[in-house]
């Protein structure tokens, strides 16, 4: 199976959100909303969907960068316990927030790049 050469790299594509076809039209309407298709080459976005998969991840990395942060300085500074839910909550949602948009969309150009679709029985 040949690749197509002029193809952007879907790891590029979706950190940018750009189309995962042409690298060029835009793959979001507003932050998280999927438009209907690329206005530059035309590609039907509607076979994405990315699911539970960007929230698991960002859930999983955030988890662990906050954990570990605030477990090192727990023991190097001691704060207060609400010193602890002001920092570690407000950087929960920062990083969130910063990491869910592009998440979802490598995981849609990476859907596109290997042709991911729901699977069927043959008969």
């Amino acid at each position: 199976m040949a690749q197509d050469s002029s193809a952007p790299s879907p790891v590029t594509a979706g950190l940018l959100g750009k189309c995962p076809r042409c690298g060029k039209g835009h793959m979001f309407q507003g932050f998280l909303k999927v438009r209907p298709r690329c206005e530059v080459c035309g590609l039907d976005l509607a076979f994405a969907d990315s699911g539970d998969g960007p929230a698991f991840f960002v859930m999983s990395i955030v988890g662990i960068v906050v954990v570990a942060l605030a477990l090192w300085v727990e023991f190097a500074y001691a704060p207060p316990i609400w010193l602890h839910l002001v920092m570690w909550f407000a950087l929960s949602v920062v990083l969130s927030l910063l990491l869910v948009r592009p998440s979802k969309g490598v995981l849609m150009a990476l859907q596109y790049h290997h042709k991911a679709e729901e699977g069927r029985i043959q008969k």
